[in-house]
């Protein structure tokens, strides 16, 4: 059976959907599996066993160019050629159904209840129902299993095996870690400042907890920010790290503490302990275990109206981060 998942982005949502990867293979061992992603997304899929290719487009590059429309048409009517037997769009999106379409009229998404752009939903030709406001990762993995009558438990998916590959990494990466003390990685950005932890608080928890800590950053601004703590401690700035250098970073870290955004969670991709700061966003993002911990700030969330200004972030102590790292660093 010839399979095309279609997850565009971001890079914490393809995490999620990733982990169904396993139970498909479980089930149909034979089963081909293509994935269809944003180009500056294929690395978190790259060197995944589970995945026969990854498929890049550059739909975002449409946004600044629109000449650029029959390229990407002529991209995904290629991967068409593959002759699939089942298209799954696992993004719900109008442009994400459009994709699954071109690829094949064999497709299957959420129902129009079940997602924001509900005209997407007329462009599959069979729907999932699977609440909006329901886990991330269990809507996911519905979408990406019922198909095949395949149903995974919850159990399941908090014994999963980890599942972001990668090739060794650069070797200028083995200096900045430590082998006298935990190697804390610090993710400090997200594509909202109302998602970002304060510089001030992630430096009252370095003050607070001894480690050797490493700060991740993907753009000039937080660039900065990284810069800022670094002058006011002994942290190390990563160097700009490709999607294959990030992964194999996290999977080295003693512990995770970020934002809701896509480093954090590749924590839980690779089964290494995490914290996840949560303000404006939803909890019912990730699936919290033992070793996967969520801290959330005062707010409440409306998951189907998010509040770009809600900056209660900030309200979440850095005490209670601190007694949340000591806790996982003394039973890791």
């Amino acid at each position: 059976m010839k399979i095309a998942i279609v997850k565009l982005s971001a890079m914490g949502d393809i995490v999620h959907a990733m982990v169904a990867l396993q139970f498909i293979k479980a089930a149909l061992p034979e089963a081909r599996i293509d994935w269809v992603v944003e180009q500056g997304f294929a690395g978190v899929l790259a060197d995944n066993p589970h995945i026969d290719r990854v498929l890049p487009v550059n739909l975002k590059a449409l946004k600044t160019d629109k000449s650029l429309l029959f390229r990407e048409f002529s991209t995904i009517r290629r991967y068409a050629q593959q002759q699939y037997d089942l298209v799954i769009d696992a993004q719900g999106l109008i442009k994400s159904a459009i994709v699954a379409r071109l690829l094949s009229p064999n497709t299957v998404g959420f129902d129009k209840q079940s997602i924001r752009e509900k005209w997407a939903a007329s462009l599959y030709a069979s729907a999932i129902a699977c609440p909006y406001d329901g886990n991330t990762i269990d809507r996911n993995v519905a979408v990406l299993t019922e198909p095949f009558g395949i149903k995974v438990e919850r159990q399941q998916i908090l014994d999963k095996a980890p599942f972001l590959y990668f090739k060794p990494a650069d070797t200028s990466l083995d200096t900045l870690f430590a082998t006298d003390k935990p190697n804390i990685l610090l993710v400090i950005g997200s594509t909202w400042p109302s998602r970002n932890y304060p510089v001030e608080h992630f430096l009252q928890v370095m003050q607070g907890l001894p480690a050797n800590y490493l700060v991740c950053w993907g753009s000039e601004p937080e660039l900065k920010r990284a810069q800022w703590l670094a002058e006011r401690s002994d942290a190390s700035i990563l160097p700009k790290l490709s999607l294959n250098d990030l992964k194999a970073a996290i999977a080295r870290a003693d512990l995770v503490i970020g934002n809701d955004t896509g480093p954090t969670h590749m924590a839980w991709g690779l089964n290494r302990p995490s914290i996840t700061l949560f303000g404006p966003t939803p909890v019912s993002r990730v699936y919290q275990t033992a070793i996967n911990r969520v801290l959330k700030s005062p707010s409440v969330v409306n998951p189907f109206k998010l509040d770009k200004n809600d900056f209660s972030i900030a309200e979440i102590p850095s005490s209670t981060v601190i007694e949340s790292a000591q806790s996982l660093l003394m039973h890791g």
